[in-house]
């Protein structure tokens, strides 16, 4: 099916039956510029360049590079970024790293302010509200995340496993893949039955999860050239509702 013949009602229809949909690029890239381009596109994927180190997992001997921002939206209107906060995760959600608050560097003011990522979360808002159109405020939380896998170690995009976020939904938007195999997403049913599985390669895949209702995870990447870097680069978009604007 052509990115032209997939309607947001029809996209919103599979997230309501199975908990999840995969995007293709070329479906998700006409889904966000709505007629317009993508402006800024080269420069917000380039910023993956500039991420610092995850200090919270290098101290597990894990390699992973972030930065995190903190938005908040009504059911229309303008999307504002809120100043820099910790990220938290109940234990129940993340069974690695729950239970604390976790700081991480925060995204540059001039790529909270792209416009590629302004199309990113504009689309975000406007889908969700199909899906939950009851929900009046929305808090978002950005990550930027470089999973970098090395020879003698592969990079792990989930490695608290198979889990939840404890939010409402989520985007997850391939920005690039440097030099790695793998790296597919499986979605499952709370008694861990596996609904659906799929790989990110080209960038703009996406996959919208429904995170009330189903987990995901991401198996391990591995480098096809162990002599040369190699790294997976998403953007992870979460949506929590919240009582009031």
């Amino acid at each position: 099916m052509s990115a032209e013949t997939v309607p947001v009602e029809t996209l919103a229809a599979r997230v309501r039956a199975q908990g999840f949909a995969f995007v293709t690029a070329d479906t998700m890239r006409a889904l966000l510029q709505r007629g317009r381009g993508l402006d800024g596109w080269d420069r917000f994927a380039a910023s993956w360049d500039t991420l610092a180190p995850d200090t919270y997992l290098a101290a597990l001997g894990r390699h992973r590079r972030r930065r995190h921002a903190v938005f908040s939206a009504a059911a229309s209107g303008a999307i504002v970024r809120e100043p820099h906060q910790p990220h938290y995760q109940a234990l129940h959600y993340n069974r690695l790293q729950g239970d604390i608050e976790r700081w991480f560097e925060p995204m540059l003011d001039e790529i909270a302010d792209n416009p590629s990522l302004r199309l990113i979360l504009e689309f975000c808002r406007d889908f969700f509200a199909v899906l939950a159109p009851a929900v009046v405020a929305w808090h978002i939380e950005l990550h930027q995340f470089r999973i970098e896998a090395r020879t003698d170690e592969p990079g792990e995009p989930t490695p608290e496993g198979v889990h939840r976020d404890g939010v409402d939904y989520v985007l997850v938007l391939l920005i690039n893949r440097h030099n790695i195999a793998s790296g597919t997403t499986t979605i499952h049913a709370s008694d861990g039955r596996e609904l659906g599985h799929f790989t990110l390669t080209a960038p703009l895949d996406a996959a919208l999860v429904d995170d009330g209702r189903v987990f995901h995870g991401v198996t391990a990447v591995t480098p096809l050239d162990p002599s040369q870097p190699a790294h997976r680069d998403v953007l992870v978009v979460t949506f929590r509702a919240c009582e009031s604007a």
